[in-house]
């Protein structure tokens, strides 16, 4: 029997308590008509660059509901359209753009200004072996994490699950990043791989996709595959409210090296977010975003799917990490998602792989905002509606 037939009773009681705790999303996201006029450094952008992310959206169409419904059919006419541009020709991608889709400013309440923060892929060292060195487990996704679909039983909920285990019959909240830590996993067989460095493991889970280098110098990308349920808290804001860092001095680098600096309380910090990811072993090109698709770097962005489609292109307006003068704007495809990613106007901007990127992705907390392009069809429909 199916566990979300199983736990109908624990079902309705969270469907209650949804409905009386979640605001329409409708009232969390506002968009206004614009022109490419009005959309700063359009002209200058590499385009065909982020035609090429484009393309690899188009070969996974994805439709949108409410707030902002995108059809599977209103990517076909321009999915199809990009078999006609050629590669590396910035002028016929920017046409491309300007021809089959219209661009939205997009705000909240609290207006169109927003948070744009880093996000990179991961290098580690590991082994399919555990031995003296490689001894902090990465795990697959386990055969009693149960997901629940509550659009199955109420389709505004479409699209949110809860996440537990069935234990006796009821379902249950997962296990904690501390209880798996400290073994609540171990001995069923469900190591991936085992790294060498507990705090790049933590790291691993934070971004979501990883690169893991193996003794003999294979390189294994590893990718989401779920998560315990429990809500991402961040360790970095954790230190900040006991005094132990700085606001303004606790990105990513800011964090290791305390971490490094206080060994006997690393477990206890990286414990304080409880959420605790699960990840499969990919084959082919990577990461792969939310949207099914690999990311491309500098081109991909992370949003709150629950706002925004999947897919769609969006103009970014912000400023280079630690550099609030030097503007960053760029033409971006909306790709993926994440724990920390709620909000109208907050994205993720996805630097791809090693130093440098792990280096812009650590510092990058840069304001900003940016532009929806909704294709054609889907466009008319909003403006006419």
């Amino acid at each position: 029997m199916k566990a979300w037939l199983i736990c109908s009773h624990c079902v309705v009681v969270l469907l209650a308590l949804v409905a009386c705790t979640k605001p329409p999303l409708e009232s969390e996201i506002f968009l206004s008509v614009t022109s490419f006029a009005e959309l700063a450094g359009w002209r200058d952008d590499q385009h065909s660059i982020a035609l090429e992310a484009f393309r690899r959206s188009c070969a996974k169409p994805l439709i949108s509901k409410a707030p902002i419904v995108v059809l599977r059919s209103d990517w076909s006419l321009p999915c199809a359209a990009t078999a006609n541009i050629p590669r590396d020709d910035d002028t016929a991608a920017r046409s491309f753009f300007e021809t089959w889709f219209t661009p939205f400013s997009v705000s909240a309440s609290a207006g169109t200004d927003g948070l744009f923060t880093g996000y990179f892929e991961a290098e580690l060292r590991g082994s399919r072996q555990k031995d003296d060195r490689y001894r902090y487990p990465i795990y697959r996704l386990p055969d009693d994490h149960v997901s629940v679909d509550l659009g199955r039983f109420d389709r505004s909920l479409e699209g949110r699950h809860v996440v537990g285990q069935i234990d006796d019959g009821i379902l249950r909240p997962y296990h904690t990043r501390r209880a798996i830590d400290s073994g609540a996993l171990s001995q069923r067989g469900l190591e991936l791989l085992w790294l060498d460095n507990v705090i790049d493991a933590f790291v691993l889970h934070v971004q979501g996709s990883g690169r893991v280098i193996l003794p003999d110098g294979t390189v294994v990308r590893v990718g989401f595959a779920g998560h315990n349920g429990l809500a991402y808290r961040s360790i970095g804001r954790a230190l900040i409210q006991r005094g132990a860092l700085k606001r303004g001095k606790a990105n990513w680098g800011d964090i290791r090296r305390w971490i490094e600096a206080n060994p006997t309380d690393a477990m206890a910090l990286l414990a304080v977010n409880r959420r605790y990811i699960f990840f499969r072993e990919l084959k082919g090109e990577g990461p792969i975003g939310g949207a099914g698709v690999a990311l491309t770097p500098r081109r991909s962005l992370a949003v709150d799917r629950r706002l925004l489609p999947y897919g769609a292109p969006v103009w970014l307006d912000t400023s280079w990490p630690n550099d609030p003068e030097r503007p960053l704007r760029r033409l971006m495809v909306a790709q993926d998602t994440g724990a920390a990613i709620r909000g109208a106007v907050r994205g993720d901007f996805f630097w791809g792989y090693g130093p440098k990127a792990l280096a812009f992705a650590g510092k990058m907390k840069s304001r900003g905002r940016y532009y929806l392009l909704l294709p054609r069809d889907a466009a008319k429909r909003r403006v006419g509606s």
